[in-house]
């Protein structure tokens, strides 16, 4: 894979663990499983959110305040207030929280509040914003482009690493296709693909891929054995 010297995994259990929490483990036999809305959109509705996740094994909360849309008339999110909103609920109800950065200039502010950085698939390749993160000190949830190969998927991930942060969890969340009956489609195969390529860890997002709900129970479980991921 080009010269990917660092996320190339040496040996078949060359594998790396990345802490999002105490005790909160990600790429280990332990099934981790992240939920929330796309945007934060009050307190109220993140109250309600998390409430409800924390009784049912939710692991880590989601949720988006900087956005990045088609439409630069959609809600492009809370920003600063999210953020606030988010750490309000984490400290509620102890869930990790989690939240996609966009430019070098959020990324102080998302550290204070956030306990992982998301890499949106639209930033896949904002080369500045990787090596940034890189120097973050906070874990990196790294999303795979919506037309990406496997191969810059792999090198988005390597520039992170070189600069110098090792905790990096890879995201396949679907790639775009001719068909419209799904959002997008989920490609299983880059995930056995990476798990063999590289020693990060591997999740899938299944509700961003289908992009409808009747789907998601049937492809998160169908990569579930042998080897378990969101």
């Amino acid at each position: 894979m080009l010269d990917a010297k660092l996320i190339t995994k040496s040996h078949p259990e060359h594998r790396t663990l990345v802490g999002l929490s105490d005790p909160i483990v990600i790429g280990g036999q332990d099934i981790v499983v992240i939920g929330g809305p796309c945007t934060v959109e009050s307190l109220e509705q993140m109250e309600q959110v998390a409430r409800s996740l924390s009784t049912a094994s939710i692991h880590a909360l989601r949720g988006g305040v900087y956005k990045p849309r088609t439409s630069p008339y959609s809600f492009q999110g809370l920003g600063l207030n999210g953020l606030r909103i988010l750490a309000s609920v984490r400290q509620q109800y102890g869930m990790p929280v989690i939240t996609e950065v966009m430019a070098i200039a959020q990324i102080e502010s998302i550290c204070a509040y956030a306990d992982m950085l998301q890499i949106g698939s639209r930033n896949m390749q904002n080369f500045d914003l990787l090596k940034a993160v890189g120097q973050a000190g906070k874990p990196v949830l790294l999303k795979r482009g919506l037309a990406a190969t496997i191969e810059e998927f792999v090198m988005a991930a390597e520039y992170i690493l070189a600069h110098g942060n090792p905790n990096v969890v890879l995201c396949e969340r679907g790639i775009r296709s001719f068909d419209h009956y799904t959002r997008n489609v989920l490609d299983l195969g880059a995930v056995v693909a990476l798990k063999q390529l590289t020693h990060l860890p591997v999740i899938v997002d299944p509700s961003h891929a289908a992009g409808k709900r009747e789907l998601v129970p049937g492809l998160a479980k169908a990569r579930s054995r042998p080897e378990p991921m969101v």
